[in-house]
């Protein structure tokens, strides 16, 4: 059995960490958040320490690393400006760390963390759960088995939020990485993995609400579209009570990856755990790619913006 910490224990995203934990057969001892409205740990683990301030957690670690008790593990879903800093501390205090995504908000980070893995001996593993879905190795599958294609992909992902959205740090760029990274990163991370290399990135959109844009990669060209505004989920599923949308299609074709999702947090840490989670390299082209739309979203008034970047 590991033993585990955990940073960011009330968020969305947390109680998907909470379980992966424990249906892997581990122990979660401690949890940082600070915010008390954390509940849901009764329900996983309700023995867990728990801390609201970063240097009662801090001591806490560093205690029961001197006393040879110190953590296998320390599970991060604080929000992303945070994720580089809490990265270090979990390396330098002996452990391991899980990462929810965006690993960093730019790529250069990726390199000074790699230093902070040679120095420590530890390692970094980041959750990049598409690439365990079905649906999507499936689709990796197809693609492999026909490298002379070229394939036009049509991604929309419209998961609306209310008022409170951009009055969190999700609404401050220099803090979530703005629209494109905040909900949209593990999309062009499943895109790489699936069509190859960056080629061309182009973005025709970028507002606090939606962002929209145009990718090349090897073996596919994608349009995209991101949003938070509800009103962009379709009219029909919107009458119907939905407010999530969700649509990949390759050649025309949809490609069904709605379900499966629940378990992928808990599959991630099963692979982490045997030794084939997904490193700091695997997230370098995901980075790179929202850190150029970044540079890009100069205006907020939709009108097509000619940046392009080189291939990658």
């Amino acid at each position: 059995m590991k033993r585990f910490a955990l940073i960011g224990a009330a968020g969305y995203i947390a109680p998907r960490h909470m379980t992966a934990i424990r249906d892997t057969g581990n122990d979660l001892i401690a949890a940082l958040d600070p915010s008390d409205s954390v509940g849901i740990i009764d329900s996983h683990f309700p023995e867990a320490k728990f801390f609201t301030e970063f240097e009662r957690f801090d001591r806490h670690i560093d205690k029961l690393r001197r006393a040879g008790t110190g953590v296998d593990y320390l599970s991060i879903a604080s929000p992303n400006y945070l994720h580089d800093s809490h990265m270090r501390f979990a390396l330098r205090s002996g452990a391991d760390a899980i990462c929810e995504k965006p690993l960093v908000l730019n790529p250069w980070n990726i390199d000074g963390l790699g230093e902070i893995e040679k120095d420590t001996g530890r390692k970094i593993h980041t959750i990049l759960q598409l690439r365990l879905h079905p649906a999507i190795i499936a689709l990796r599958e197809k693609v492999a088995a026909r490298l002379d294609a070229k394939f036009d992909v049509d991604l929309t992902y419209v998961t609306s939020r209310g008022n409170w959205y951009l009055q969190s740090w999700k609404g401050e760029e220099h803090k979530s990485g703005g629209i494109a990274t905040n909900i949209g990163v593990h999309f062009y991370d499943m895109l790489h993995f699936v069509f190859g290399a960056v080629q061309h990135n182009i973005v025709h959109l970028s507002t606090p609400t939606k962002a929209a844009g145009y990718l090349e990669y090897e073996h596919a060209r994608v349009r995209w579209f991101l949003s938070i505004d509800v009103n962009d989920v379709p009219a029909q599923r919107r009458t119907e009570g939905q407010r999530t949308y969700r649509s990949i299609t390759v050649d025309g074709g949809e490609i069904e990856f709605s379900g499966g999702f629940t378990d992928l947090h808990t599959r991630s840490y099963s692979e982490i755990l045997a030794g084939r989670g997904f490193g700091l390299d695997e997230n370098r082209t995901a980075i790179q790619t929202v850190a150029d739309i970044r540079r890009a979203a100069i205006s907020t008034t939709g009108e097509r913006h000619p940046f392009v970047t080189g291939a990658q």
